[in-house]
């Protein structure tokens, strides 16, 4: 499901369930350390977790699409360094229970 490497995190976002989907994300997000990558691999466009995302991190990361469908999206987010477990708000729960 993930493949870790020395600094970066891919997550395949098709194979887990749909409910499990947000909550996992910002977990990885709330536990990478500054300047770490998180790849997402999904079947659709994820313009509802940028939002949530940048909710909870305006300037805490960066969004790059690396493929962009039709049928696979590719998404790359980097915690930008100023950004710190700390300063992040919410947990993953409490994000999850909102939606």
């Amino acid at each position: 499901m993930d493949q870790e490497s020395h600094r970066d995190v891919t997550v395949d976002l098709r194979k887990i369930v749909a409910a499990e989907r947000r909550p996992l994300v910002f977990d990885k997000f709330l536990h990478m350390q500054p300047g770490e990558t998180l790849e997402l691999v999904h079947s659709h466009h994820s313009t509802p977790l940028r939002y949530l995302l940048l909710a909870e991190a305006p300037r805490g990361f960066t969004w790059a699409y690396l493929e962009q469908g039709p049928q696979l999206w590719r998404i790359r987010i980097r915690k930008e360094p100023h950004m710190t477990k700390a300063a992040s708000g919410a947990d993953a729960a409490e994000i999850s229970a909102l939606h």
